[in-house]
């Protein structure tokens, strides 16, 4: 029997969420907001379906389906206005875990082994009203795609009954106990639709109710259990809570056997609060919650360490860090990180933008423009082909330097980001 996932949807038509492929009224004006509630509620995936109409509404989905993902805390799949293979290239490059073909439409079909082998099978999913087309392209699909979504919630049977791949089972009204039912079936792998869309605040409730039948769904698995920590003398575990991208130490907290087995079950750091005496979901009144990416215990089993992604801040004091009051400070010079040194030119030259500086170089270009700036780095990438042909490496290092700068100063100006880069060199 596959892991069971709720798996929430967004109907994207015209930059706006709708309520579903066949009814465009309005449902979210924001598709974030979504994604944030998706989220909160603890969803295992969330698919995206672009109903745009032409190349460019199609353009302007795909860059509302990177703002997705960068929110996502996890994996979101895409499809929609698929005619060839530089369609799906370009969902995947949005930073989308899977892309969907659309197994109504027969140019889809005929570009699925293209597709297959170049992004990987794991990357391609199929999805479908009638089980005959799955069927009549067997061959096709058990070589090339890796699971199904079934939009046509009547056809489970007979979907099961002509293939073994896991599908995902779109149903827009159906009672909440009868999700069982339909999880029941081996091969069905996950619900989505308005049925999920609409009870997200009861994904957790659902998911509980799956464990006690049961039926296996998404979570943490732990390699140990609590009774394998050395607990202190209030029966606790002390958690070191640091930031997954950059190492920074966010907080530091207790937990419990429950507060544990919470985090487990729902990915969301939960602790006990000393001074409330009481169970605490980290961001419940604020928002600030704190993904789980990775927990580790210490040699002595007597502390977690804990690596987040953090929503908003970790402190109530509304600072992003709970460590924050200096008690002495030794002069040293701390390693550069590459990293942070893009980051802190690119936050200056964000700034410089922001609050012009007399005399600023800087500002000079952005005074000047686009095509000044573009003028310059054109000038800088052709001084570094210069540069490479001279023996000493210094000259190719000053002029990378150059053009690095000037590259940020573009940044700033089309308001890219040095994660969009990662993100992107990442998703490649």
């Amino acid at each position: 029997m596959f892991i069971k996932k709720f798996v929430p949807c967004i109907y994207l038509y015209q930059t706006h969420a709708v309520r579903g492929l066949e009814d465009t009224s309005v449902v979210e004006t924001d598709p974030l907001r979504l994604v944030h509630k998706y989220m909160e509620s603890n969803a295992d995936e969330i698919i995206v379906f672009d109903m745009s109409y032409d190349d460019e509404s199609h353009e302007e989905a795909l860059d509302i389906i990177k703002e997705i993902c960068k929110e996502s805390e996890v994996d979101v799949i895409a499809g929609g206005n698929v005619k060839r293979m530089e369609d799906i290239k370009k969902i995947l490059y949005t930073g989308c875990a899977k892309a969907i073909l659309n197994y109504d439409i027969q140019s889809n079909i005929d570009i699925t082994e293209e597709v297959s082998l170049k992004f990987g099978k794991e990357k391609i999913i199929a999805c479908f009203n009638d089980p005959s087309v799955i069927e009549n392209n067997s061959e096709i699909v058990d070589k090339y795609i890796s699971s199904l979504i079934l939009m046509n919630p009547h056809n489970i049977r007979e979907t099961i009954a002509i293939t073994s791949l896991p599908f995902v089972v779109s149903i827009n009204q159906v009672a909440l106990n009868k999700l069982l039912e339909i999880f029941a079936y081996p091969s069905v792998s996950g619900v989505t639709g308005n049925t999920i869309n609409d009870n997200a605040e009861e994904i957790q409730n659902l998911k509980n109710l799956c464990i006690e039948n049961d039926i296996p769904i998404v979570s943490l698995k732990s390699a140990f259990t609590w009774d394998m920590f050395k607990l202190g003398p209030d029966g606790l575990v002390p958690v070191v809570v640091q930031d997954y991208r950059n190492d920074e130490v966010l907080m530091v907290a207790y937990m419990n056997k429950e507060a544990f087995e919470n985090t487990l079950l729902t990915g969301k750091m939960t602790y006990y609060s000393r001074s409330r005496d009481e169970l605490w979901l980290k961001g419940e009144t604020s928002g600030h919650y704190q993904y789980v990416k990775s927990l580790t215990a210490d040699c002595d089993m007597d502390t977690i360490l804990a690596k987040v992604s953090q929503i908003g801040v970790a402190c109530h004091t509304g600072a992003r860090s709970c460590f924050f009051n200096e008690i002495t400070k030794k002069d040293y010079s701390e390693p550069d990180n590459p990293l942070m040194v893009f980051e802190q030119v690119l936050d200056i030259i964000k700034d410089r933008k922001i609050h012009p500086k007399e005399g600023s170089y800087t500002n000079y270009l952005f005074d000047k423009g686009i095509d000044k700036i573009l003028k310059k780095l054109g000038e800088e990438a052709t001084e570094i082909v210069i540069a490479a042909k001279n023996p000493n490496a210094n000259e190719v290092k000053y002029e990378i330097s150059d053009f690095l700068y000037h590259m940020m100063v573009l940044m700033v100006e089309k308001g890219v980001t040095w994660e969009d880069i990662t993100t992107e060199l990442a998703n490649r």
